[in-house]
This record gives structure tokens, C-alpha cells and sequence, in this order.
């Protein structure tokens, strides 16, 4: 049997170990009835919205389909749908298991304390990241099985990376929005102008917020690195298909090429069994700081799995450089998370809650000015890890170091995905009333959640910069484009374009959350005004936490329908009308402005959102839990919100969706 038969089977393999760990969740205990009143209400509002949101994007992909059909072959299209299958089905898996292990994680602290709260709640994040691993293998497994040995057929395959790229888009955006529009309108009401605590059971925006994390960093970020971990993939596939002699010579000879179009896949199996064993290390590190325990999961598996790849490369017969290339993507990730923790839970933090006790501008100028100034140096990473990548092994390089950086995803995704279940334990804790003890456990998960989930976006950042640049070199090399000549104007429009349109689409966003924030924000008022006895806390008296998550769950399906279709419509009208020089300025341009984007927003959120928890743990001097400074706080938390939560993780996909669009329908502008 040849290697590539393998990949499928290794992924349902990887697949019936995710379901056995979701019955190993299911089967703890879920706590008292309280405790479990409200963790089915957070678990029916989660699927009610992915039953609604599928059913808008099942529309989407019919008509994709058939437009794929018609206008290229069925051979693309059936992998357009594949990929958006098996994206689909990710995020299922993982809301089942967040929304079931969130008040088992509450009930472990109450009962056996921390080391068995971060069990349960690893546990839970495992179900998604080894969904998202083993899928992904079966899906481009299946594909590669069918049109990827073959130079001609490989163009097919891509599909399967659009489908991927499309769910993930409205399903980051759809999920951002809804989370960011409960938890901001959560935070206004409550802790500013009632001034109760977060996640206080009288405040009917909670059910919704604890929903909303669920549905954005769950399903959310799972939809986002999923569709890098395919991307990069098909990515290099396609740059190997597409191969010139010269780089193929570099690679290790001509008659390397079936080899450098199998490699990503076989290093895709490597990177899911060593994810796996990753994992299963948690078992013996959960008796460790948890911060460590989670840290060296990811070591095990990224070290296990950069052995693993030397010796495969040697195996495939190819140059030692496709090594280093790997290794290249797989050390900027680290650093890039390592730098991403630094600006979210060091000393930048505590400038920002120092700037807090003159008021919330100083909050706010303090904040914009670590989000901009933490865009430096993983840009400078991202910038050396191309360039060890390419000295190496060229485009090809790049493409592999992307794969590199995402083989052991199945883990990556864990440690993720833990954060929102620790998020949730904590507030099931609080309106469940069980105390300080139990509050102060889940609350320390939690804050390691936050700095896990930063580290996760800064991960997802790096990869998207790689695998978005992989796809851009693929579409060049499809389409025979040697060069870019910026003093073509048809290029310049192109890149201006491409430019606008991150910030178009984070405008998009950002207004759809204030949009819905504010509606929420009208609903909390009248039930704090018009339901007697509500924020006085009246025994028997409970808020219509459904009325909220309704209002999430409408703003969501709704606004997350523009900023997906112009990211798909976008690089086909700049293709047909302007030219495939457009198109690539049009991708660079998209590629240096959304990276950007993404890590300003996405680390300025995150800064804000720990000077608050700096303030609330009493660390800034003079200062507490509801005076001036932490009032501050709380609005420079409230606007980074959505810059980390929405807008921020957008600008990854839509530079990977854009891309793809483009290598899609490159077949179609090779001659124009």
C-alpha cells in the first residue's frame, strides 16, 4: 500500500480517539442542579446558533458549488465541498465538548482541586484540536488519494482549501461578533453601571457572553487553524506541481518532484501522531504549575516531531535544506508566541494599567501604542523565517515551513481550546455560587487561558502570514508570474486594492459588534428596569438570559454575510477585469496590511483585557477592584474586545481566503 493511503486512515484513527476523549469528558461529574441548569442553557444557545449559522452557509455552498461546477469542473467543486464538510463538522465536534466539559472543569475544582480542573479541562480542547488534525488528514488524504499524485490533476485539490477558508471566514467573523456583542454589552451594563461582578447571575448578558465564548474561540479559532493547517498543505502540493527544473534541482534532484508533492502529507501523519503523544503527556505534567504543564505538551510534540521529519526527509531522498526550512517555520511560531505572551502578560500590561489611573483616553492611547509598536517583531521573524526558508528550498521552502508550523496542531489546538472552557468554569462557578475556593481555581486556569488563547492568535497570525504567502507563490508559479513590476499601474491598483480591503473588512466588523453591542445594552437596561426585584438579586427572580443570546445570534447571522462574500468576490473581479498582475498585487497588498492588522489588534486587545485582570488581582499599587483606574480599565477592555475577539482574527482568514480564491481560479487567468 503507498504512503498517501495511509493519511486517511491514520485521520480516522486520530478521529475515533477525539470521540473516545469526548465520552472520557462526558463521563465526569457534572455538579450540583443548579450547575447543571446553567451549563445546558449555554450548551443549547451554542448549538442553537451553529444549527442556524450551518443552515445560512449550507445556502452559500450549494450555490458555490454549482458556480464551481459550471464554471470550471465537478472535480473542483466536490473538494470545495469536502473542505467546507469537514470544517463544518470541526466545529461541531468541538462546541459538543467545550459546551459539556465547561461545567465538569467547575465541578472538578469544587471536588479535587486544580491538577483535576486542567485535566478536565485539556481534556476538553483535546476533542477539538484532534478534530481538527485528524479531519484535515482524512480530507486532503482523500483528495491527494484521487487528483494529488498527478502534476495535471493537482489543481483540483485546491478546492478542498477553499471550502476550508470559506466556512472559516463567516464562522471566525459570525462567531466574533456574537461573543463580543454579549460580552461588551455584558460588561457596559453590569460591572460599569450596575457595578456587580462579571458573570453575576443576575445580569442576563452572561448566559450569552458564555455562549459567545464558546462560539468565537471554540468553533471560531478551530474553523481558523484548520483551514491554515489544509492550506499550507495544498499549498505546497500545488508550488511542487507547479515546479521549475532549477527548484526542483535544489530540492534534491529532477526526479524529486512526486516525492515534494507527497512530503507535506506524510509530515501531516508524522505531526498528528506526535500530537497525539502530546497530549497523552498531559497525564503526567498535570501535577505541574498548569502554565508549565500546557507549555510542555506542545514542546513534546514539536520536538518529537522535528526528529520525526529529518529522518522522513531523508527517507523521501531530498536535500537536507527542506530540513531547515521546516525547522525555520516551526521555531517562528514558537518565538512568535513567546513575543505575543510578552505584550499581552508583561510589562506592557502594566503600563497600560498604570496609564489607567489618569482615565480611560490614557487607557486607550497606551493600548494603540503596544498594539502597534508588538507588530515589530513577529513581522521581523516571519520576515527571517522566509528567508532561511526560501535560501534553503525556495517557494517550496516556504510552503513546507508553513507545514512545519502547523503539523502538531492536533496540540496547539488543545492548549487553545482550553481557554474558553476555563473561561466558562468560571463563570459557572460564579453564578452557581460555589464560593471563593472554587472561584479562585477557575480563575487561575482562566488567566492561564487568556495568555494560552493570546499565544494561540499570535500562533494562528504567523501561520496565516506563511501559509498565505505559500498560496500567493503557488498561484504565481500556476499562472507562470516570474515577477511583480510595481511600476505597472495595472499592479499598483492591484496592491492599493488589496491593501484597502483589510481595513475595509475590519471597519465591517468592528461596526457590526457596536451595532449589536448597543441593542444588547438596551435589552439589559429594560430587564434591570422593568423586571422587579432583578438587580436587587430577589430570591426566585431570573433574568431572560434567551432574549440576549437571540439578539448575538441575529447580529451575527446577519453581518457576518458581507465581509465573506467580498473576501470570495474580491480576487475574481480583480482576476477577470484586471488581469493576473492585479491580482497578485492585489494578494500582496492584502498580505502586508491584514498581518499587520491582525497583530495590532490582536495583541492590543489581549493587553487591555489582562491590565484589567493586573488591576482586578490588586496588583497596581493604590488601586482596586472598582475604583477610577479599573473603571478605565474596563472600557479599554471593552474596545480591545472586539480588536482581538473579531476584527483582528478576520484579518487571518481573509488574507488565506483571498489567496485561495486566487489559486482556484488561476487555471482560468493563465492565458490573460
Amino acid at each position: 500500500m503507498e504512503l498517501q493511503m495511509y493519511a486517511p486512515i491514520l485521520g480516522a484513527v486520530g478521529f475515533v480517539i477525539a470521540i473516545v476523549m469526548y465520552g472520557v469528558v462526558k463521563a465526569q461529574p457534572v455538579g450540583n442542579d443548579r450547575m447543571k441548569e446553567i451549563s445546558d442553557d449555554i450548551h443549547a444557545g451554542a448549538m442553537a446558533f451553529l444549527g442556524r449559522e450551518y443552515r445560512v452557509l449550507a445556502v452559500f455552498i450549494v450555490l458555490v458549488f454549482g458556480l464551481i461546477a459550471m464554471g470550471m469542473n465537478f472535480e473542483t467543486a466536490f473538494a470545495f465541498l469536502g473542505g467546507a464538510a469537514c470544517s463544518m463538522i470541526c466545529g461541531f465536534i468541538g462546541m459538543k465538548a467545550a459546551t459539556r466539559a465547561n461545567v465538569r472543569t467547575t465541578e472538578a475544582a469544587r471536588q479535587f482541586g486544580q491538577a483535576k480542573a486542567l485535566e478536565v479541562s485539556f481534556n476538553g480542547g483535546a476533542v477539538m484540536g484532534l478534530a481538527v488534525a485528524s479531519l484535515g488528514l482524512v480530507g486532503v488524504g482523500v483528495a491527494y488519494i484521487f487528483f494529488g499524485g498527478d502534476v495535471e490533476t493537482a489543481k483540483y485539490i485546491n478546492g478542498f482549501a477553499m471550502g476550508a477558508s470559506s466556512i472559516a471566514l463567516f464562522a471566525r467573523v459570525g462567531g466574533g461578533i456574537y461573543t463580543k456583542a454579549a460580552d461588551v454589552g455584558s460588561d457596559l451594563v453590569g460591572k460599569i453601571e450596575a457595578g456587580i461582578p462579571e458573570d453575576d447571575p443576575r445580569n442576563p448578558g452572561v448566559i450569552a457572553d458564555n455562549v459567545g465564548d464558546c462560539v468565537g474561540d471554540t468553533a471560531g479559532m478551530g474553523a481558523d487553524i484548520f483551514e491554515s493547517y489544509v492550506g499550507s498543505i495544498i499549498a505546497t502540493i500545488a508550488i511542487a506541481a507547479a515546479a521549475a527544473p532549477t527548484l526542483l534541482e535544489k530540492l534534491g534532484g529532477a526526479n524529486v518532484q512526486a516525492n515534494a508533492m507527497l512530503l507535506p502529507l506524510a509530515l501531516a501523519m508524522a505531526g498528528l501522531v506526535f500530537s497525539v503523544l502530546g497530549i497523552a503527556s498531559m497525564k503526567v505534567l498535570k501535577g505541574l504549575d498548569p502554565a508549565k504543564a500546557l507549555h510542555y505538551t506542545t514542546f513534546v510534540a514539536a520536538g518529537g516531531f522535528l526528529v520525526a521529519a529529518y529522518f522522513i526527509i531523508q527517507a523521501f531522498s531530498m536535500s537536507t535544506g527542506v530540513f531547515w526550512a521546516i525547522l525555520a517555520g516551526t521555531l517562528a511560531g514558537i518565538v512568535i508566541g513567546q513575543i505575543t505572551e510578552y505584550y499581552t502578560a508583561k510589562s506592557p500590561v502594566a503600563r497600560i494599567a498604570e496609564a489607567s489611573k489618569t482615565g480611560p483616553a490614557t487607557t486607550i492611547i497606551h493600548g494603540l501604542a503596544v498594539g502597534l509598536e508588538s507588530t515589530v517583531l513577529p513581522i521581523l521573524i516571519i520576515c527571517i523565517g522566509i528567508y532561511v526558508a526560501n535560501s534553503y528550498a525556495g517557494l517550496y521552502g516556504i510552503g513546507i515551513a508553513a507545514v512545519g508550523m502547523l503539523a502538531t496542531v492536533g496540540v496547539t489546538m488543545t492548549v487553545d481550546a482550553y481557554g474558553p472552557i476555563a473561561d466558562n468554569a468560571g463563570g459557572i462557578s460564579e453564578m452557581a455560587g460555589l464560593g471563593p475556593e472554587v472561584r479562585k481555581i477557575t480563575d487561575g486556569l482562566d488567566a492561564i487561558g487568556n495568555t494560552t488563547a493570546a499565544i494561540g492568535k499570535g500562533f494562528a497570525i504567523g501561520s496565516a502570514a506563511l501559509t498565505a504567502l505559500a498560496l500567493f507563490s503557488a498561484y504565481a508559479t500556476t499562472v507562470k508570474l516570474e515577477t511583480i513590476n510595481l511600476i505597472d499601474p495595472m499592479v499598483v491598483i492591484g496592491l492599493l486594492i488589496g491593501g484597502a480591503l483589510p481595513f475595509f473588512i475590519g471597519a465591517l466588523t468592528m461596526t457590526s459588534v457596536g451595532r449589536a453591542a448597543g441593542k444588547m445594552v438596551d435589552e439589559i437596561r429594560r430587564q434591570f428596569r422593568e423586571i422587579p426585584g432583578l438587580l436587587e438579586g430577589k430570591p426566585g427572580v431570573r433574568p431572560e438570559s434567551e432574549k440576549c443570546v437571540d439578539i448575538s445570534a441575529r447580529a451575527a447571522l446577519r453581518e457576518m454575510i458581507l465581509p465573506g462574500m467580498v473576501a470570495v468576490v474580491a480576487p475574481i473581479l480583480v482576476g477577470f477585469v484586471l488581469g493576473k498582475e492585479s491580482l497578485g498585487g492585489m494578494l500582496a497588498g492584502s498580505t502586508v496590511t491584514g498581518v499587520l492588522l491582525a497583530l495590532m489588534m490582536s495583541n492590543g486587545g489581549g493587553a487591555w483585557d489582562n491590565a484589567k485582570k493586573f488591576i482586578e488581582s490588586g496588583q497596581l499599587a493604590g488601586e482596586k477592584k472598582g475604583g477610577s483606574a479599573h473603571a478605565a480599565a474596563v472600557i479599554g477592555d471593552t474596545v480591545g474586545d472586539p480588536f482581538k475577539d473579531t476584527s483582528g482574527p478576520a484579518m487571518n482568514i481573509l488574507i488565506k481566503l483571498m489567496s485561495v480564491v486566487a489559486l482556484v481560479i488561476a487555471p482560468l487567468l493563465v492565458g490573460r
